[in-house]
């Protein structure tokens, strides 16, 4: 019978409506007369528009009821339930629209539309025994295979219609699986009872079956154990296992009219492919203690029994297992995992990998690893850790503090949906793949299947949606895979022994006293304070500090690192960002550890302002920043506040915490981490700590006169106004300790007088340096005016003309040699510019030096020599009057400026490296001798800056104090117990700079 045209044409209209892609045929499939009792029921084109494919679940439902013909009533009697009852139509329909294996099976089985009636809750959740029964006695192969199919079917059902989520359909998966092989076993025992009879075989699932997450196809991956029964020869136990093994592999592996269950999969076993299928448990025990490879205990985190002998099963998980949790004590064990993983990348063919949903960038194997990763290193101390299911272990790695909880959940979302993609792309013609299709017709049914379990609008177009979520989930992966399987924290774990991990009690204090803590018991309550209790604070707090232990111990002064941690943990312990960031960040934890165990300086600016810590989770936090971003946010901080008080408190607030993060850059620099923005050449390391402290100064000092002009005179000052550097302030050299150098100059304003601007510029003068020396909590800023003309006799002010005058009338040579280090720092920019153009003719003379200023100079620096050093001093070990030290080169380099920078201008610079390299590219020093000075220069300057670091005050000389000379050794690099060799290396190097000083400086 056909149906009417005008009919057919509202049926057409309907079928497009309802998202057929082929119309006309599905409009002739509605025309058999099989379908005819339902073809007319609206509910029945309503269920089929909700499939993932619709002209897919009509074909197979018409080729059901076609094969149900020869079985009496039952095509009529699935008809009406299908009609009548929404359940099985929502399942049925579901499944021949997702899946066209099932659907094939269907047509070769139609009873087993029978297994999809039921609704009950067990039916939901079926477990191993209501898949053994529903597998018990089949008496052959293909008759389990098609009982496999039949249970296939259920578990796709609930997968598809939504009544199940991802992890439990791959649990129940897992569990038909366990039931197969055990069904599969029997059936090899009952072939050869001969052979079950001599052995007690377990089979051990591994892999994604051991895990209770398996895909619809993939190989069920197991290992075989044996053991000889009743007095039989191992050997000959051995043999008949591997008979009975061999059997079932081939049950579940061989394709027949019934298809292949799976392939069973026995290359994790020792040696591989290469190794004997079955072994006994000592053997498997002698190969993992001798031989095996990291990826192997990583495999055998997911071992579990599943069929055979299941105390057997039991022994051998029992008896690996501790070896699985020592693991990560191998060496390389972390960066061999994270090697591992890069291979698997490399080795996927181009063409697939931006299709690669499993093994590519973002894909299921990164949060396998990343999980399995963080499992094997901190697993060892914690029990809880230790399952085979990624997102169950993924949920106790949340629950323990090892992950951020919204990093989890990220991950746990995204895993499910990459595994729901995956799980409806096998489905389809249950084929073992793990590649988005290419078609897009393929696309178009995984996108409507999804956009079903996920609830996507209707009106959104599947595919686009399906590769934008797609997209976002395999991004997020990849930033967190990253972020977690590469954390510097891991290696440093995993280094440790098991009992140095659980940081007992016993263990800690033992670990104290092997670490070299002066006061273990002192240490040991900083430990029980930090890390003890259930809060979320202290599980984080119990993985951080046996790591954090050593890398204070690493230090001279591990007590001081510990107390530090426990102080800035205190501030900020309840700050969710603060363990976050140790915890996950890069080498933050790492970097906080040396700076809180170098010395006083850092510790001491942190502890004002705890929150600064976050500058070391940041890649770019330990870079300095320039000038100009630098006096930005001192203005604009100086701008907003009420009085000169608050603002300049405002500007030496920022000066705080930029020193704190040159302070920690040069430390973590000195130690050699990873996140040390410094380059191997120690040189740079004190050219990026002189010109930090100096910009920093710089915009300090702009922010102060800003303050001091604005509090009286608003916005303008009947003067213009600017501060010029001197000493190693205008040569951009200042260590940590160093005053501000400085001359101020003015000259009035247009219509204002020169009285008037002389008394506002003064009072500005005095002002700034009043405000800058207020006692707070930040480190104060001291000016020091002593170099202007006439000394403390003179004025703290002069104009541009008073300068000019007096350096016509009255300027000595050794003002011109230190006027060679003056640079505008602060305020009027023209005014410092026609100051230094006022200079330049005094300090770069263009016929040099007459004999008898060059003998002046010497005589100066003779005497300051004999009369400025420190009485008790030692000569060999001052830093900057010493032999050798920064007096006697930077005297050297000055005067080779003062002879030679009239006619040489790459000498004219207020930097003494630069001016030093100038030197000997023209011809003025020699290689040798330029190295020297250079060495030695640097060396002074860090011996200085590390005695600021290690005492938070400054020193020109060594400490005294054995742990303060220590820690000075650490910041320079020498190995604990290596003092002496600090010593005499500054002696030997400052001894060589020394001669070079007699040759240029003195002439002798």
């Amino acid at each position: 019978m056909s149906v009417p045209q005008g009919r057919r044409s509202s049926t057409f209209t309907q079928m497009l409506r309802h998202g057929f892609t082929d119309p006309s045929a599905a409009v002739r499939l509605l025309d058999t007369p099989e379908i005819a009792p339902v073809r007319s029921d609206p509910v029945l084109l309503d269920a089929l528009g909700t499939t993932a494919d619709p002209d897919l679940a009509l074909l197979a439902l018409v080729r059901l009821v076609e094969s149900l013909q020869e079985h009496g009533s039952e095509a009529q009697s699935l008809l009406d339930t299908l009609v009548t009852a929404k359940p099985l139509r929502d399942r049925l329909l579901g499944v021949l629209g997702a899946s066209e294996a099932l659907g094939d099976h269907l047509a070769r089985h139609p009873l087993d539309w029978h297994a999809l009636v039921t609704y009950e809750a067990a039916d939901l959740h079926p477990g191993i025994e209501e898949f053994e029964n529903l597998l018990d006695g089949v008496p052959d192969p293909d008759a389990l295979r098609a009982a496999y199919r039949r249970c296939l079917l259920t578990i796709a059902a609930r997968d598809v219609c939504g009544t199940t989520d991802v992890a439990d359909a791959a649990a129940e998966l897992a569990d038909l699986a366990t039931a197969t092989l055990r069904a599969a076993l029997g059936l090899a025992e009952a072939a050869a009872p001969e052979d079950a009879a001599a052995c007690r075989l377990a089979v051990i699932a591994m892999g994604k079956c051991g895990g209770h997450e398996l895909n619809y196809v993939s190989d069920v991956d197991v290992i075989f154990v044996a053991e000889p029964v009743n007095g039989t020869d191992e050997a000959k136990s051995v043999q008949a296992a591997t008979r009975l093994a061999s059997h079932m592999m081939r049950i579940c592996s061989d394709t027949t009219a019934e298809g292949t269950i799976w392939p069973v999969d026995a290359n994790l076993r020792p040696e591989g492919r290469n190794g004997p299928l079955v072994r006994t448990l000592s053997s498997h025990l002698a190969y993992y203690q001798r031989w095996a490879k990291t990826w192997e205990f990583q495999a055998l985190l997911k071992a579990r029994p599943v069929a055979g002998d299941l105390a057997l099963g039991r022994a051998y998980v029992d008896a690996v297992s501790p070896m699985v949790w020592q693991a990560a004590e191998r060496e390389n064990f972390v960066a061999d995992v994270q090697q591992m993983r890069r291979r698997v990348v490399e080795n996927i063919p181009a063409s697939q990998v931006e299709r690669e949903l499993k093994l590519g960038p973002g894909g299921l194997r990164d949060v396998e690893f990343a999980v399995q990763l963080l499992q094997l290193v901190h697993g060892r101390s914690d029990s809880s850790l230790r399952s085979g299911t990624t997102l169950d272990a993924l949920s106790a790695l949340a629950a323990g503090g090892y992950v951020g909880r919204s990093d989890a959940g990220a991950l746990d979302a995204a895993y499910r949906f990459l595994r729901t993609m995956e799980h409806r792309i096998q489905l389809h013609k249950l084929r073992r793949t793990h590649l988005v299709p290419e078609e897009e017709a393929d696309q178009r049914r995984l996108g409507r299947s999804l956009a079903r379990s996920y609830g996507w609008p209707v009106g959104k177009e599947p595919v686009a949606t399906l590769h934008a979520e797609w997209r976002r989930h395999a991004r997020e992966v990849q930033r967190l895979h990253e972020k977690l399987f590469y954390r510097p924290l891991l290696s440093a774990v995993a280094e440790l022994e098991s009992a140095e991990a659980r940081l007992s009690s016993s263990a800690a204090r033992q670990r104290l006293e092997a670490l070299g803590y002066a006061d273990p018991a002192s240490a040991l309550r900083h430990l029980e304070a930090l890390a003890s209790g259930v809060t979320r604070k202290a599980a984080i707090q119990r993985t951080l500090l046996p790591v954090l232990l050593g890398w204070f111990a690493d230090s001279s002064d591990p007590d001081a690192g510990l107390l530090g941690f426990r102080k800035v943990s205190d501030a900020l312990g309840k700050t969710p960002w603060y363990l976050r960031l140790l915890r996950d960040e890069g080498a933050a934890a790492e970097n906080l550890a040396r700076v809180l165990s170098a010395g006083r300086l850092a510790p001491d600016l942190l502890l004002r302002a705890p929150e600064a810590v976050a500058l070391l989770g940041d890649p770019e936090g330990l870079r300095p920043r320039d000038r100009a971003h630098l006096e930005q946010e001192v203005l604009a901080a100086v701008g907003r506040a009420d009085d000169a008080a608050q603002a300049v408190t405002a500007a030496r607030g920022v000066r705080r915490r930029e020193l704190f993060r040159t302070a920690a850059a040069d430390i973590v620099g000195a130690y050699g981490t990873e996140a040390s923005p410094a380059e191997a050449d120690q040189g740079t390391v004190v050219d990026m700590v002189g010109s930090a402290v100096t910009d920093l100064n710089a915009a300090t000092i702009a922010g102060a006169l800003r303050a001091a002009v604005r509090d009286k005179w608003g916005d303008e000052l009947p003067a213009r106004f600017a501060v010029i550097g001197m000493g190693r302030f205008g040569g951009h050299e200042l260590s940590y300790g160093s005053d501000a150098d400085v001359l101020f100059v003015h000259e009035p304003q247009d219509g204002a007088s020169e009285q008037e601007a002389s008394q506002a510029a003064f009072a500005v003068a005095n002002e700034m340096r009043r405000l800058l020396q207020l006692p707070t909590t930040d480190p104060p800023l001291l000016i020091d005016a002593d170099l202007r003309p006439e000394g403390k006799s003179g004025p703290l002010v002069r104009t541009l003309a008073s300068y000019a005058a007096y350096y016509r009338r009255w300027s000595l040579v050794w003002e011109s040699q230190a006027l060679l280090r003056a640079a505008p720092v602060a305020g009027d920019p023209g005014l410092g510019e026609r100051f230094v153009e006022l200079i330049d003719p005094l300090r770069y003379p263009e016929q040099g030096l007459t004999e008898e200023s060059v003998r002046e100079i010497r005589r100066l620096k003779a005497r300051m020599e004999s009369e400025r050093l420190p009485r008790g001093a030692d000569r060999t070990l001052h830093t900057k009057l010493g032999r050798g030290g920064l007096s006697d080169v930077e005297w050297t380099v000055q005067l080779l400026q003062l002879q030679h920078a009239g006619s040489e201008p790459g000498l004219r610079t207020t930097r003494t490296r630069p001016a030093l390299r100038a030197a000997h590219a023209a011809g003025l020093i020699g290689a040798e001798d330029a190295e020297v000075l250079d060495e030695a220069w640097v060396l002074a300057t860090r011996v200085r800056n590390a005695v600021m670091l290690v005492r938070g005050r400054p020193g020109d000389t060594f400490p005294t104090e054995a742990r303060e000379l220590a820690a000075v050794g650490r910041y320079l690099g020498y190995e604990p117990g290596h003092v002496g060799d600090m010593l005499d290396d500054y002696r030997r190097v400052t001894r060589r700079a020394r001669a070079v000083v007699e040759k240029l400086f003195y002439g002798t």
